[in-house]
């Protein structure tokens, strides 16, 4: 059997980039022998300090609640049960639109828990500091990999870290293998740090 690389991921559930890459490593699991771990991080966290739209930040400070709830799952579960719960949070805030009714996020949140084989009491973490801690040092821990200027996803495989890949939408099959494949292959240049180019199209979901 050949052994996996292991490849850590940290995302807010919020991000819908974040989402699509990880859908992308997903894809990559089927056709590269790699093996996905999952934690969490943290936008509102990342911008506490900085001058960000406030617009902005009074989405990002809704989103903390969700991000909590994954810390709390965190820290009892494993990364498989992470990763489970992200993809079940993933596809109710942006395959099927549910961030446009932040109104009844809390109900999103346990109706994702119970999809996720997992009590949906881990929905009172949302307006509790009790897993703070939890959060904020698997936050450092991916974004110090990387830096403050970066955002999620971060992606860290054997001890190289990066912001990104950002891809509208996820590839899939070979493309994914492709641009796995070209991923490591910057992993492997000591020195590399950036590539980069502008946005042109939004969040392609599905």
């Amino acid at each position: 059997m050949t052994e996996r690389t292991p490849v850590d991921f940290w995302f807010d559930p919020f991000c819908p980039y974040a989402w699509m890459t990880s859908r992308w490593l997903l894809e990559v699991e089927k056709v590269r022998p790699i093996e996905p771990r999952w934690h969490i991080m943290s936008l509102n966290v990342l911008n506490e300090d900085k001058d960000v739209p406030e617009k902005y930040r009074e989405l990002i400070a809704r989103a903390i609640g969700p991000v909590r709830v994954v810390a709390a799952v965190q820290e009892k579960y494993d990364s498989e049960t992470v990763g489970r719960l992200y993809t079940e949070l993933g596809v109710r805030f942006h395959d099927r639109g549910g961030l446009k009714a932040l109104d009844g996020l809390r109900g999103i949140v346990e109706e994702a828990l119970e999809a996720a084989g997992l009590d949906r009491a881990f929905a009172d973490a949302m307006d509790s500091e009790e897993f703070d801690e939890t959060l904020r040092a698997s936050h450092d821990d991916g974004i110090g990999r990387v830096g403050q200027e970066v955002g999620t996803p971060v992606i860290a495989v054997e001890g190289v870290a990066f912001f990104g890949p950002v891809v509208s939408p996820a590839p899939k099959g070979e493309e994914a293998a492709r641009l796995w494949d070209g991923v490591r292959l910057v992993a492997d240049i000591d020195g590399f740090f950036e590539l980069k180019r502008s946005r042109t199209r939004g969040p392609i979901f599905g």
